[in-house]
């Protein structure tokens, strides 16, 4: 297994934070990263996503809604062709401070893929940070 993740604080209500982050529409107009999405922030729901990686090509993804709680925690759980084989787990939490809101991006990675995937995994760790950037200016702006 192995995981990665992001921070950022957000001048903002984590209400605020929550309806940018779950506008999966709107992606296109601000978010560098995952620049297409389409479905609603329930469990048990299915997101379609479409992934720019800063470096590589982009792809579409089709995750499970595991958690949706306003204001709290989106977490999803993609899978590469079948279980087992390269599942990520990403999660958004959402914490509200005196200045706004603490935001944390994270993913764990677990499959038998794992071991040999690391350049991209690095690679994602990047992209989440450009994301949780263009998040803070989308709702600090």
């Amino acid at each position: 297994m192995r995981e990665i993740g992001s921070s950022i604080d957000i001048k903002a209500t984590p209400e605020q934070v929550w309806a940018v982050l779950t506008d999966f529409s709107a992606y296109a107009s601000w978010n560098p990263f995952i620049r297409e999405g389409a479905g609603e922030a329930v469990v048990g729901g299915r997101l379609t996503l479409r992934m720019y990686p800063e470096r590589g090509r982009p792809m579409t993804f089709k995750p499970t809604v595991l958690t949706a709680e306003p204001g709290r925690a989106l977490r999803w759980i993609g899978r590469l062709i079948v279980p087992g084989l390269f599942d990520g787990i990403h999660e958004f939490t959402l914490t509200q401070t005196p200045e706004g809101t603490h935001l944390v991006q994270s993913e764990r990675f677990k499959g038998l893929l794992v071991p040999f995937l690391g350049s991209m995994i690095e690679g994602t760790q990047r992209n989440f940070e450009r994301l949780n950037e263009a998040l803070k200016q989308r709702v600090e702006g």
